[in-house]
């Protein structure tokens, strides 16, 4: 019997000490806007691809790659829409769109991630857009952790990708006249360890 009490208290000494050593390897990192984007493309008439981006985006990430979690927290300025075409943008910014003067910021945030090893695989969260919140999973297309050179901190990131209906979120316009609904969504992203 003692030694049973024994080994049950050395297993659950161990178990303490494993969590302990997860936690420990829990991380937080900054976003790096010169190395993250969030960008659009939707089909036009079946001809060709229009697509966009966002050039004003911030947040954080927590990453726990021993304990496999993370969490992360992306805000994007819809109001920072950049097709490449003025006239366009302004458009997306309309009403008929991303109503920018309304909801002027989108959001992603997310507690649960998925591993394939040490590297993220996908990541469940919701979205915010035009004051709406719905589930959304990205998936990783690539995902690295490195030294950075230049700031001497670990850099975590990868290229996230995946498809939404949008007029689940209330975005309609087109959509009679064969514009479709489904926006594949892509957002590389880079955050620094803090």
């Amino acid at each position: 019997m003692r030694k049973s009490l024994i080994a049950v208290s050395a297993l659950a000494a161990m178990a303490a000490l494993a969590t302990g050593t997860a936690q420990a390897q829990s991380a937080a990192y900054a976003i790096d806007p010169a190395h993250t984007y969030v960008s659009f493309e939707i089909g036009h008439f079946g001809t060709s691809t229009n697509r966009g981006r966002f050039d004003k985006k911030d947040g954080s990430v927590q990453l726990d790659r021993a304990g496999k979690s993370g969490k992360v927290d992306i805000s994007v300025d819809t109001t920072s829409i950049n097709t490449g075409f003025e006239a366009f943008n302004k458009h997306l910014q309309s009403p008929d769109l991303f109503d920018a003067a309304k909801y002027p910021t989108l959001k992603f945030t997310s507690e649960k991630f998925a591993f394939n090893g040490d590297k993220v695989s996908e990541i469940a969260g919701s979205l915010t857009l035009l004051g709406k919140t719905l589930p959304v999973t990205l998936k990783a297309k690539q995902f690295n952790c490195y030294m950075s050179p230049m700031t001497k901190r670990e850099v975590c990131g990868g290229d996230f990708e995946t498809t939404i209906d949008r007029t689940q979120w209330g975005m309609n316009y087109g959509i009679d006249w064969g514009f479709p609904k489904d926006v594949r969504v892509i957002v590389q992203v880079e955050a620094t360890r803090l």
